[in-house]
């Protein structure tokens, strides 16, 4: 395998992480997703087909797909972690759901939030993408 083919495959699995992880806090869970959370997976999982077919065709510049739905969704999960994390947004976040989304279900060592796990694999996906997209150039 070629080091762009190990790039879109590493890219790939990310997605598929988080979309398996964001589906296991729902179904095995019972966790109910707050609205930006559903943003956040509307982003979140087509990337995985548009990254596997990719992967699977070896079409390298099919990646710049994935660029607008992982900048867009990053940029949720940083405002989603923002309303969480920094009290002036918590107090000013209005009721965006049956579910709000100031809520911590998951908060591992004080900063390890649903939020900032999806930011970091966007953050991921979006490094990978563009490494590949100037490589491919």
């Amino acid at each position: 395998m070629k080091k762009n083919q190990s790039i879109l495959f590493f890219t790939w699995v990310v997605s598929i992480i988080a979309t398996l992880g964001s589906l296991s806090f729902s179904i095995i869970n019972h966790w109910t997703p707050c609205s930006l959370c559903w943003y956040q997976r509307i982003f979140m999982y087509p990337i995985v087909f548009i990254i596997g077919i990719a992967f699977y065709k070896n079409k390298v510049r099919d990646i710049v797909y994935i660029l607008p739905l992982s900048v867009i969704g990053m940029f949720i999960s940083i405002y989603h972690i923002l309303i969480q994390k920094v009290p002036a947004m918590k107090e000013s976040a209005t009721q965006c759901g049956p579910v709000p989304c100031t809520g911590d279900y998951l908060n591992l060592f004080g900063f390890i939030t649903i939020p900032m796990l999806a930011f970091v694999a966007f953050l991921l996906i979006n490094i990978s993408a563009i490494y590949l997209l100037r490589k491919s150039n």
